[in-house]
């Protein structure tokens, strides 16, 4: 293989145009001059900022001179440019300190995947067809500012709907000047795995609405309420970090750990101590740790302060919630809650974690609650080896964004005409694939009269799309974070483009600043700054008058170091404000029992989607280093499947690999079994990811989805899917499925389900 050859598939791999409707060029590629003067060979490290997931840690990008496949002025030809050739941590960035996950360092196959939109494409055969055709950008933002200037109010608000993923970030910041100067609602905010009832429990039990950031490395004592906060949950590498600190950091002391849950997560399998717990009773378990604790006199009711005054009971002892009670409604022996709870009273600082499938219940809110009043008993709120908020840098726009419909409510809404949408926007955000079948989101989103997305990908949402403006990838932008856990540190993260763009694409910020002066008026006075550059900034000159990690005085000089540094964080903010919500409204929470949906006798097993490691809520599935990956407990790969007790499968007759009907009261799929000894008779679990209709060569038509057979309950208060709410039934088909396990997985496991 020659220089060129290897070159050109190290750097993107085969080349392909976004749709196969869009057709395939015929002629050769041709040679591109140079725009960027390149050194062979010599490495340059720039800034970085992932955006794998939400956590917002710190890169460095290892960018080096290569030949690349690249799209100019509508031609498909051969570059030299500078290419990102590695992605590392950044050692100085508060929230991962150098380190990095799967996710962060498989980013660089978002860049170079051969399924990215290569140019801006409009529609030209029936919707959800895929059927496209190239156009300019000039004709892409003319069809665009058309149709949003044709727009006219409907009663209160102009029927617009812009459908995003959760942003922290200027990005957030930019969309919601857009849509408030449009007169348009705030935006629907989607994602599957959503934090909507921690943020509201902290809200009402701390003044914080916001995920919590806990000091690990300072812990004696952690107990873990369902949370995967070693794998996928909340800020990974930083909690990844403060546990190593924990456990092996610290010369003759080593913290406690205690994982609660249903399913062995890639954090249980690390624990001490691991308890089977009902799914849906972790709350009643905290409460029976906190009355062990008061009315063995290890720490007053009043420590809870606010927190307490939360939970029905608290300030009478709870007395409801005995080890005796409590037993009966977990399954968790009497005597092991009462050793817990005098272990983590006496062995402190000790700090409970709630998060993942015990908050997707419908008593998801009073659990959360329960597990805050649990920290405040434990004294363990805002100090060393405990929980804590992340402070918010001094930068203005940044308050929590106003809340906008639900994805459900946005679907009932334009079915029933109680919430017209004459025109939808879409960024990375896919309910289609991601969201019940009783949601009806795609049979709601056909009726919206032009749809218009600005992903890179096509998935089971953006090919609804008329109008398709393909963004930049994160390493070819200007991008910014603003971390809402992890750290105690103040930061403001920013990242300049690493390389140059590869393809026809342009960064959707700009796209929206150039659609706002086009449109002009209020709108365009709204959003002055020519290009999201300049408006980032604007934004990070305010961080200039304030003590942190760059000190320059001049306006140039900040701008550029907080460049080269990645960002700006200062030690020097140590509270994050509060938040102006609602802090205290209605009764104090009572916790108990979660409903499920499906009778026990006719459903009898409790169904558990996860978030894997491998594609999170599905969007990491197009990459084909996270599908080659094995699973961290079962080593399956390229895969889906279902989790099942050995003692269940003898019961049922179920083997290895057998292929397995799973089947809700909403629909039913199939997949082959894995006998895991780290699952509870009554559960089956199933990764979320796989099962995608429409998302490229290596994620479509592999597998099943599990969120297809989900009911749609809900936490009552803030009405957030209840995804571990649903039960099902399963039956063999009578056939071998398709699993694929590394080296050939686990050979042996224990043939009785033992409570650990």
């Amino acid at each position: 293989m020659d220089r060129r050859n290897f070159l050109k598939i190290s750097a993107v791999g085969s080349a392909t145009v976004a749709l196969d409707a869009c057709g395939k060029p015929e002629h050769q590629l041709i040679h591109f001059i140079p725009e960027e003067e390149l050194i062979p060979g010599v490495a340059e490290w720039k800034p970085g900022v992932c955006t794998q997931c939400p956590a917002g840690c710190g890169l460095q990008v290892r960018v080096m001179e290569g030949e690349a496949e690249v799209t100019r002025h509508g031609q498909l030809g051969l570059l030299s440019m500078g290419l990102a050739k590695k992605l590392e941590g950044n050692p100085e960035h508060p929230v991962n300190q150098g380190r990095l996950c799967a996710w962060g360092q498989a980013g660089l196959q978002v860049t170079y995947n051969p399924d990215r939109i290569r140019f801006p494409l409009k529609r030209s055969g029936p919707r959800g067809s895929g059927e496209y055709q190239e156009i300019t950008w000039e004709e892409a933002v003319k069809e665009l500012v058309a149709h949003l200037s044709s727009l006219k109010s409907a009663g209160k608000s102009l029927p617009l709907a812009f459908l995003t993923e959760p942003l922290h970030d200027h990005r957030s910041v930019l969309i919601e000047h857009f849509l408030e100067a449009l007169g348009a609602p705030p935006a629907v905010r989607f994602e599957f795995f959503e934090h909507t009832v921690l943020r509201r429990a902290n809200e009402l039990s701390f003044g914080h609405h916001q995920l919590p950031t806990f000091d690990l490395a300072n812990a004696n004592y952690v107990i873990s309420f369902g949370a995967d906060f070693l794998g996928t949950w909340n800020s990974p590498v930083a909690q990844n970090l403060g546990y190593g600190t924990m456990r092996q950091g610290r010369p003759g002391q080593r913290g406690k750990f205690v994982q609660v849950e249903a399913r062995m997560s890639q954090t249980g399998a690390n624990a001490d101590e691991w308890v089977y717990a009902k799914p849906g009773t972790e709350g009643l378990l905290a409460l029976g740790l906190a009355h062990v604790i008061m009315s063995e006199k290890l720490r007053p009711a009043e420590a809870a302060s606010q927190a307490g005054s939360r939970i029905d009971g608290w300030s009478k002892g709870l007395p409801d919630h005995t080890p005796e009670a409590v037993a009966k409604m977990t399954g968790v022996e009497a005597d092991r809650i009462q050793r817990l709870a005098r272990e983590m009273a006496v062995h402190t600082p000790a700090v409970a974690i709630i998060g993942g499938a015990p908050l997707a219940q419908t008593n998801g809110l009073a659990s959360a609650l329960a597990a805050n009043a649990l920290n405040g008993l434990l004294g363990s709120v805002e100090k060393p080896g405990g929980l804590f908020f992340t402070p918010q840098p001094p930068m203005p726009d940044l308050a929590v964004p106003k809340k906008g419909l639900s994805v459900r409510a946005l679907s009932e809404g334009i079915r029933s005409g109680s919430a017209p949408v004459e025109a939808l926007l879409i960024y990375n955000a896919n309910p289609v694939f991601a969201s019940p079948v009783e949601w009806r989101v795609k049979e709601s989103l056909e009726k919206v009269s032009f749809i218009a997305s600005f992903g890179s990908f096509v998935d089971e949402t953006s090919i609804l799309s008329d109008l398709i403006l393909p963004d930049h990838s994160y390493l070819e932008s200007w991008v910014d974070n603003i971390p809402q856990s992890g750290t105690t540190e103040a930061v403001a993260s920013l990242a300049p483009p690493a390389m140059s763009p590869l393809h026809h694409t342009r960064s959707t910020p700009d796209v929206l600043l150039d659609v706002a002066q086009q449109l002009g008026g209020s709108v365009g006075k709204a959003l002055p700054w020519k290009t999201y550059q300049d408006m980032l900034q604007a934004a990070f000159d305010s961080l200039r008058s304030h003590p942190g990690s760059v000190s320059a005085k001049a306006a140039a000089d900040f701008w550029s170091e907080v460049q080269e540094k990645g960002g700006w964080w200062s030690a020097e903010i140590t509270k994050s404000p509060a938040s102006q919500g609602t802090k205290s409204s209605g009764a104090p929470a009572k916790v108990t029992e979660p409903q499920f949906d499906g009778s026990p006798q006719e459903y009898p097993f409790n169904f558990l989607p996860y978030a894997s490691l491998q594609f999170g809520d599905g969007r990491h599935a197009n990459l084909p280093w996270m599908q080659e990956m094995p699973d961290t407990i079962s080593t399956a790969m390229w895969s889906v499947w279902l989790e099942i007790n050995p003692q269940t499968a003898d019961r049922l007759g179920i083997k290895q690999g057998d292929l397995l009907e799973v089947a809700s009261q909403h629909g039913k799929l199939q997949a082959p079994a894995l006998i895991a000894p780290g699952i509870a008779p009554d559960v089956v679990a199933m990764p979320v990811g796989q099962g995608h209709e429409s998302y490229g060569r290596y994620a479509s038509q592999r597998g099943a989805n599990p969120i297809k057979i989900l009911a749609a309950q809900t936490e009552p208060e803030t009405g957030a899917l209840a995804w571990a709410a649903t039960r099902v039934k399963i039956t063999r088909v009578g056939k071998k499925g398709k699993l694929i396990l590394f080296a050939g997985g686990l050979r042996e496991w224990p043939r009785e389900f033992r409570h650990r």
